[in-house]
């Protein structure tokens, strides 16, 4: 008799989200594969004051190599010895963990991050909702692994009920032995419920498998060197190899992360940019041995720099958009997601609308803010900003050599005055970074660590900007703090508060406790609507 455990699953469900029948379809795959299995229903409140849970566990060895024995299954959930909780409602995930029957040590989370509110959120007399980054911080905590996905909205997407979505974020977690066409098997293939089941099942695998293989690729590539493993040795053999005369500049910790970076530059614009960033990032190496001679602490500013660098020099522009969308890859993607088989005939639209900033960043300085400033003047004018609504067929001859022409244009960027004003940013952060990393290693850390307060595009883009450039001029280089010590903390508070909110509010409480003033308004304008006149009905 194998020694192997059984799995065991607990299904959360409210009422009228099909439970039962994501439980059938689970003991239903598990018997078309060949797998023992056992299903019990766990009574409760069908509505949103409780809900009705529902107990699996599937042996993991098949009825056929088990040689005519049959193994014990269990009833019900004992506490801590789970394998997989899946919710359908975040709180309802939080209530099921402060039962006790997840672990640090051995759950599988699988949680929609949608919430239905209680009757208690509801009787507040101000906002009684409960906080979701909390209750996502506690899925965190009592999990081994956890996977917290919209499965509310993709359920809206597929027309379907979320059990469906459920199903496939089982199947993706990699919990059960059972394969993907074992599940669609049993879902089956006739009539608009079993397609739209299907699509809601599509939805659900492919979010959980995107971020298992997100988390596998931050893993590989910023997790600290261990023994390399067979597989692990295999996949360091695809990475860009690193020239000899940059590998002996710097750490061998290091070079995996380089090479990564200046691949990546050297695609967005060219060896010469690459070369750059290899002299950028070695300041920051002096700086960090002139305080940490030994590398005691693991060249950790210059590995933060490495990534946050390279992330910032390789900025979004509509040059490196029309570059993603036309590479051959995104294509392959796309087939993939929507499973096109050979005879299918595929057709691709890309919708871009790309206004006066976006031009403007490939023109020199001073053609550049005289359109910007004839699209600010229509903005104070009451008009909306100037977009141009383009819709390109990707799948079309004349649509892909629009996307290539435009990609061939990485050449003006350096010309252009989004390009010099981003390096001169970038100078200007750097500076800090090595200036204080020389003088405390500690303050140095942190300002490199402000790197990813840099994300998204548009005016997320500037809003990121502008927090760290304020955190460089106003508490990098302040001379009231009592010591480095006391500035370093100031930094460290000063960047997790601007990623608390998008508003900012957090982080202009932060600047004032610490004494730098707070982020300048900008200037919004007022547009006036005229009111419609209303129609008299006869």
């Amino acid at each position: 008799m194998s020694t192997q455990q059984p799995i065991s699953l607990l299904l959360c469900a409210l009422g009228g989200e099909g439970g039962g029948v994501l439980t059938e379809w689970l003991v239903e795959t598990a018997r078309h594969a060949g797998y023992p299995v056992q299903a019990t229903s766990i009574p409760g409140v069908a509505q949103r004051t409780g809900a009705t849970t529902y107990y699996l566990e599937v042996f993991p060895t098949p009825q056929s190599e088990l040689n005519g024995l049959r193994p014990v299954l269990g009833l019900y959930p004992m506490p801590g010895r789970l394998d997989a909780l899946v919710s359908s409602e975040l709180l309802e995930t939080a209530r099921q963990l402060s039962l006790g029957h997840a672990s640090r040590e051995r759950t599988l989370v699988l949680s929609s991050t949608a919430r239905t509110l209680t009757t208690m959120e509801k009787m507040q007399l101000g906002d009684g909702r409960r906080d979701s980054a909390q209750l996502a911080q506690l899925v965190a905590a009592h999990s081994r692994a956890h996977h917290l996905i919209d499965m509310a909205e993709l359920t809206r997407q597929a027309g379907t009920v979320v059990s469906a979505v459920m199903l496939g974020c089982i199947a993706a977690s990699g919990l059960l032995p059972m394969k993907r066409e074992d599940y669609e098997q049993v879902i089956g293939g006739e009539g608009s419920m079993a397609q739209a089941s299907l699509r809601g099942f599509a939805l659900g695998f492919e979010a959980v498998n995107a971020q298992r293989q997100q988390a596998h690729y931050i893993d590989a590539v910023l997790s600290p060197p261990t023994a390399p493993s067979a597989s692990a040795a295999s996949a360091s053999q695809a990475l860009p190899a690193l020239p000899a005369e940059v590998a002996a500049r710097f750490p061998a910790t290091l070079h995996d992360l380089i090479a990564l970076a200046c691949a990546r530059l050297h695609e967005y614009q060219n060896a010469a940019y690459a070369r750059r960033y290899i002299e950028r990032l070695h300041t920051v190496l002096e700086a960090e041995r002139s305080s940490d001679p030994q590398g005691r602490r693991g060249w950790a500013v210059t590995r933060e720099m490495a990534r946050w660098l390279a992330l910032w020099m390789a900025f979004d522009d509509i040059v490196r958009v029309a570059d993603l969308k036309s590479s051959a890859t995104r294509w392959q993607r796309v087939l993939g997601e929507v499973k096109a088989k050979d005879e299918d005939l595929l057709k691709l639209y890309d919708h871009f609308k790309p206004g006066v900033p976006e031009f403007a960043a490939l023109l020199p300085q001073r053609s550049a803010q005289r359109l910007l400033a004839w699209d600010r003047r229509r903005s104070l004018a009451g008009k909306t900003p100037w977009a141009l609504p383009l819709k390109i067929g990707t799948h079309t001859v004349g649509g892909m050599l629009a996307l290539r022409l435009l990609a061939r244009l990485k050449w003006l960027r350096p010309h252009g005055s989004r390009f010099v004003t981003e390096q001169a940013l970038i100078d200007e952060w750097l500076g800090a970074v090595t200036q204080q990393t020389a003088r405390h290693w500690a303050s140095g850390f942190e300002i490199a660590q402000c790197g990813r307060l840099i994300k998204g595009y548009g005016s997320t883009n500037e809003r990121g900007k502008d927090n760290l450039l304020h955190v460089v001029r106003h508490l990098a280089t302040a001379s009231h703090f009592s010591d480095d010590a006391a500035r370093a903390a100031a930094i460290a508070a000063a960047r997790q508060a601007a990623l608390t909110d998008d508003a900012g509010q957090a982080l202009d409480k932060t600047l004032a406790q610490h004494g730098a003033p707070a982020r300048p308004l900008k200037a919004q304008p007022i547009r006036w609507v005229r009111k419609p006149a209303l129609r008299k009905t006869p």
